[in-house]
């Protein structure tokens, strides 16, 4: 070794550091409490897993290895047994921080892993240091679950910075409510009265269902569900379905939505299988106390006046039929452009007589003319 590079290794090694003073080192050892840093000084510089992270369950071991180069503050010179005591995350927090300040500044659209869910609202880490995220900013409706994002990197600006208050706020719900009313803008301008759009099934409630259009959600009422009856809208949807819908109107912000696609209307045949005179089938599918409403098809009712339900007096539809049943009726009406038809059971009663009285007349007739056919051929026999 050449006394030049032996007098630098002294310099080095003999060179003093100062509180406060942020210095460069090579890890010389490590455990999962504890790393050792060459720092160049006439002792090692400690940092302990505390002055490293605020997560007390790292395994230092697993973060730093061996022969790594680190930058550190210098909390302590001397901690008593000739050591220097470094920290590392306050450092990290430091550079943080001035990165923080200057998005703050620039209202910059920073992105963090969010490492802890507090009370009221979520904690994420840039550059090792902590922004807090209250509940009501962090979405621009009401999150019930903050859990779910515990783990996942997450936009948001900084609105308030004061280090020294330790008082440093994210906002994410105004991104997402510009980024809405971006999507809002272009969506107004594609769509159009009946245009077909794929949506996605957002709320489901007694009366409805919300979905999502990308940038609006549009109200798909119970009734423009289906050409058939709708009981529950439970029942048909659930929440995160992709649907295809109908763009029934647009009126300002508000969009009506349909489900009864031209095509599938089951009004453009009816008067063909349902002509008057014709012998239909159906279910009982609701009642009143004037009649009953029978289900021919999805989409197709027809009205069984409670006068044309038998011969006999019915005083209400429920004394002699019951929801669901199937029935046999005549239709005696039928109004395509207002979409009624009208049934009698009685009417088919009434045919029953002709075809009783019909069957006897023929049964009377053929006896007779069975024994005037039948004499000459007993006479044959007899002779």
């Amino acid at each position: 070794m050449s006394e030049e590079n032996f007098e630098q290794m002294l310099s080095d090694y003999s060179k003093t550091v100062h509180n406060g003073e942020i210095v460069e080192g090579e890890v010389i050892d490590v455990t999962p409490d504890q790393i050792v840093l060459n720092i160049h000084s006439k002792s090692d510089g400690i940092i302990t897993k505390s002055e490293y992270s605020n997560d007390s369950s790292v395994d230092l071991t697993e973060v730093v290895k061996v022969g790594d180069i680190m930058e550190a503050k210098v909390l302590k010179v001397n901690d008593g047994e000739g050591q220097t005591v470094l920290t590392y995350k306050r450092l990290a927090a430091e550079k943080g921080n001035k990165r923080l300040e200057e998005a703050f500044n620039s209202h910059e659209i920073l992105k963090a892993p969010v490492v802890q869910v507090p009370n009221g609202g979520l904690v994420a880490v840039v550059d090792g240091a902590r922004v807090f995220i209250p509940a009501s900013l962090v979405s621009d409706t009401y999150e019930k679950n903050l859990e779910r994002y515990n783990g996942q990197e997450i936009e948001f600006v900084v609105t308030e910075f004061n280090p020294r208050r330790h008082r440093i706020i994210g906002d994410r719900k105004q991104i997402l409510v510009e980024r809405k009313k971006e999507l809002q803008k272009e969506l107004f301008e594609r769509i159009h009265i009946g245009d077909t759009v794929d949506g996605v099934v957002k709320n489901v409630t007694d009366f409805g269902a919300f979905i999502d259009l990308g940038g609006a959600d549009g109200l798909l009422h119970i009734s423009e569900m289906s050409w058939g009856h709708v009981e529950n809208p439970k029942k048909v949807f659930k929440v995160g379905e992709e649907v295809q819908v109908l763009i029934k109107n647009i009126n300002g912000e508000k969009i009506a939505l349909s489900m009864k696609f031209p095509g599938q209307n089951p009004w453009r045949k009816a008067a063909e299988k349902y002509a008057i005179g014709s012998i239909v089938t159906g279910r009982v599918a609701r009642m009143t106390d004037f009649g009953a409403f029978v289900e021919l098809e999805p989409g197709v009712d027809a009205l069984l006046h409670v006068s044309q339900i038998s011969r006999e007096h019915v005083n209400k539809p429920s004394d002699v039929l019951r929801v669901g049943q199937e029935i046999e009726a005549k239709v005696t009406d039928f109004n395509g452009d207002e979409h009624k038809i009208s049934l009698s059971m009685k009417a088919l009663e009434d045919m029953a007589p002709k075809h009783d009285e019909m069957a006897t007349a023929i049964g009377d007739i053929l006896p007779e003319e069975a024994v005037v056919e039948e004499a000459p051929a007993e006479e044959a026999t007899e002779e």
